[in-house]
């Protein structure tokens, strides 16, 4: 199989994440529920694994790294323990229903007003219209860092200017550009980044989290078992126990600390210029291919190693059928959860094709797909 749907998971990963992981089920004990050598041996695997992250997304506290199954909780962390009743928070066109739905969900249950920042034809976020959007008082700003559609990328350190400037906060989905992109919370300024551990950090699904910049205080999502302060009736207040009821992964964790290692080794730029070469080749053989339509601004230095199309007036699930049944490609067709941005590109009915290229893409793995639009659109 030709595998192009590195933005929903990467499933080619560094041999040693399986290895860690099938170590960490032979050896590992529950980590802060006490003092035994397999209990210990999984608190430092989690440590130095908030350490790796720490370095990784700039931030200055690995206590203040905490984890999370997925972005998808660490946004629902983040967002609905940050927003009181009624409080005005601001959107984009751009996001992922694991921002959108936590806003819908402030809008509906918490009476919060809520707006989204327009995305124009080609994508791009509308700065002037968020800066109109993000007036005084304004609680928190949910922005993207990179488009699951497009592959566009926000400049999240403009974004930050504009909400400090009303006296927001800023929460940051790094989902498809962690591992792959700078993301940093200290040089951008954004209050929380979060994260998955499974696409381009190229670990285990069921890891993720968000890093918490120091000063701001997330109310905790749930509430239970920590292995300390058991006889108080609250949740500790300290990170990052604050954020971390239960169990964690560490299982993992553990595996998502090796493909932290080998990302410090390989480095983020010769990954994401790697990723963003196999895009780029395959986005000038595909646009001239004709009846194909091609998402997104290509004409900015930086963007994710997407890139999505339709053929003709096909059914991007029909054109996603065809490449996996007849030539091994596996892609992803639809709506990608991004219902706003698929409403301003005008592909609500149609969807889009999505081809998503990671570390262990091949430029022969291009051509190939490339060849293969190239004979459906025929």
């Amino acid at each position: 199989m030709i595998y192009l749907d590195n933005a929903a998971t990467t499933m080619r990963k560094p041999p040693e994440v399986a290895e860690a992981v099938a170590r960490a089920l032979q050896t590992m004990g529950n980590a802060s529920r006490g003092a035994t050598k397999a209990s210990l041996a999984a608190f430092r695997v989690d440590y130095v694994a908030r350490e790796q992250l720490a370095r990784l997304l700039g931030c200055p506290r690995p206590d203040h790294v905490a984890f999370a199954s997925n972005s998808t909780e660490a946004l629902n962390v983040a967002i609905m323990g940050l927003v009181d009743a009624g409080a005005r928070v601001v959107g984009t066109d751009l996001e992922h229903n694991s921002v959108l739905r936590p806003l819908y969900r402030l809008r509906d249950e918490r009476g919060a007003d809520l707006a989204f920042a327009r995305a124009d034809e080609r994508g791009n976020l509308d700065y002037e219209d968020l800066e109109r959007l993000v007036t005084p008082g304004t609680r928190l700003v949910a922005v993207t860092h990179g488009s699951n559609v497009t592959g566009n990328m926000v400049d999240v350190a403009r974004v930050v200017d504009i909400a400090h400037a009303a006296g927001a906060l800023v929460v940051v989905d790094a989902s498809q550009t962690a591992g792959s992109h700078e993301v940093s919370l200290e040089g951008t300024g954004a209050d929380v980044v979060c994260f998955t551990g499974h696409k381009g950090l190229m670990g285990p699904q069921g890891t993720g989290g968000l890093c918490v910049a120091e000063g701001v205080e997330i109310r905790p999502f749930k509430v239970g078992g920590t292995g300390v302060h058991s006889y108080s009736e609250t949740q500790p207040e300290e990170y990052p126990t604050r954020l971390e009821a239960g169990t964690l992964n560490s299982h993992g964790i553990a595996g998502l600390s090796a493909a932290l290692d080998f990302i410090e080794r390989v480095g983020v730029k010769a990954i994401g210029d790697h990723e963003e070469g196999l895009m780029r080749s395959f986005y000038e053989q595909v646009r001239a291919i004709d009846g194909v339509t091609v998402y997104g601004d290509f004409d900015v230095a930086e963007r994710c190693a997407i890139v999505s199309l339709n053929v003709r007036d096909y059914s991007s699930s029909a054109v996603a059928d065809e490449l996996g049944e007849r030539y091994g490609i596996a892609t992803r067709p639809g709506a990608h959860c991004a219902p706003r941005m698929h409403r301003a590109l005008g592909t609500v009915e149609q969807g889009v094709v999505r081809f998503s290229f990671s570390w262990y893409s091949t430029e022969e793995e291009v051509d190939a797909a490339v060849a293969a639009v190239r004979e459906i659109a025929r």
